[in-house]
């Protein structure tokens, strides 16, 4: 049981350094114009440590659910590769390449990952599906917030 507890810890931890490497608050953020339900910037570290440990504990419920289903292990371990990757993916489309209309276009294969995840470990944990709500319903309203974003800011890619 010790084993999958801290490659998650570890898978987690490294994701949040490289969400915080990759996420630069500067002018260039500051000076979009944003909804009034934006939240103010200090909300998303907290927000994304209490999610991304939720997926955490998620993934170690699964797997240890599924002790005697390799496929499924198998299964479990690619939706959670192909979460990460299209997780990390998002802050340095938005911010560092200052693209939030192609962040915006990413989205959606980020919240079917979660959603595709909920599905496979519900084979195994109710515990993992409910462990993994806040995140999709997280993403589902930075989705909007992004969307919004890009529609009182577009055009992208013609300013520095």
């Amino acid at each position: 049981m010790a084993v999958p507890i801290i490659a998650a810890s570890v898978t987690v931890i490294f994701v949040l350094a490289v969400g915080a490497w990759t996420t630069t608050v500067g002018t260039w953020y500051r000076g979009l114009n944003k909804p009034s339900w934006n939240p103010p910037d200090w909300v998303f570290g907290p927000a994304w440590t209490a999610i991304l440990a939720l997926a955490g504990w998620s993934g170690v419920s699964a797997w240890t659910n599924a002790i005697k289903d390799e496929p499924g292990r198998i299964l479990i371990l690619s939706l959670f590769a192909l979460n990460i990757i299209l997780h990390m993916l998002w802050s340095p489309l938005f911010f560092a390449l200052k693209r939030p209309d192609w962040a915006l276009a990413e989205v959606p294969l980020l919240w079917l990952s979660i959603a595709a995840l909920m599905l496979a470990v519900g084979r195994y944990s109710l515990l993992a599906v409910w462990l993994l709500l806040p995140y999709l319903l997280w993403v589902t309203y930075a989705a909007f917030l992004n969307f919004k974003i890009v529609r009182l800011n577009r055009p992208f890619g013609e300013r520095a």
